[in-house]
This record gives C-alpha cells, structure tokens and sequence, in this order.
C-alpha cells in the first residue's frame, strides 16, 4: 500500500527537516520572509499520540536585524522573534480534508499560546508538502509551501 492509499492520519507522524520553504504572491513573485529569510533550517516532529513541535531558524542569524522582534504574525501564521520561532502542542488530522489542525500550548512569541492552525498536507512517501495562505512580512498575501524530508 503507497502512502497516497494511507490516510494522512498514518502516514504523519515521524520527524521531518525542511527541504524548502517558498512564499509567491498572488502575482506569481516569490517573496522573501525577512524574519527567517528564504532558506531557513528547521525540524517538525508529530507523534502518535497527538503532539507536535517545531523549530524554525534563519540560516544566519549573524545579520538578524532587531526590526524582527516587532514583526507582527502572518495571518494563520506564528511569530518569528530575532530569527528564531518555536511552538509545540497537539494536533488532529482530518483524513478527509487532508488537513491537520494544530493547537499551539507552548511557543516563543507569547501571543502565539493558544492559536489554532489548520494546515494542508500531504504525505508522499518520505516528502511531506504543506500549503497555506498566511500575510508576507515582506507586504501582502502569500501562498506558503513547505517542503519536509522525512529523518525519523
């Protein structure tokens, strides 16, 4: 059975390291996200029993600007804060909308503690794809696509 007969609810869980993360506009431009820049480092991990956690981080921290703690979240989006974000807390996955709701209990920029994120994601085989729409800290809306290589 391939993971697209899988349920997302299966093929989920396990630990993941980002392989890309690519914002473009409306228009068709890509756009670079200034809090974490364009090729950021990071590593989620889902559990079976209902947990994440996240951990994103700017390549080089060494140019991070203060301007980005004032940063304001995206819309459906947590906060970077001097490079770095991080949040945690429990999930649920609708196999039917290929969607997964995360309920954030922990994260760096205390504003995010309590926010609710759905996602859409696919798995197929050891690549996870995750697309949302979220607002540009560079300016306007954006379509984010991530993509994970499974590592665990």
């Amino acid at each position: 059975m391939t993971n697209l007969e899988q349920p997302l609810s299966a093929t989920l869980p396990g630990t993941w390291e980002l392989a890309s993360r690519i914002d473009v506009s409306d228009d068709g431009q890509e756009k670079t996200e200034p809090s974490l820049g364009s090729d950021p480092i990071a590593i989620l991990i889902y559990d079976r029993a209902g947990h994440f956690a996240a951990q994103f981080m700017k390549r080089d921290r060494s140019s991070v600007e203060a301007i980005t703690d004032h940063l304001v979240a995206g819309t459906n989006n947590s906060r970077a804060q001097g490079g770095y974000d991080a949040y945690f807390g429990t999930y649920t996955v609708d196999d039917a909308a290929g969607t997964v709701t995360q309920r954030l209990i922990g994260a760096l920029s205390p504003e995010n503690v309590g926010l609710v994120l759905t996602r859409g994601m696919l798995v197929e085989g050891d690549r996870l794809t995750i697309k949302l729409r979220t607002s540009s800290a560079a300016g306007g809306e954006v379509t984010r696509t991530l993509i994970w290589k499974r590592t665990g």
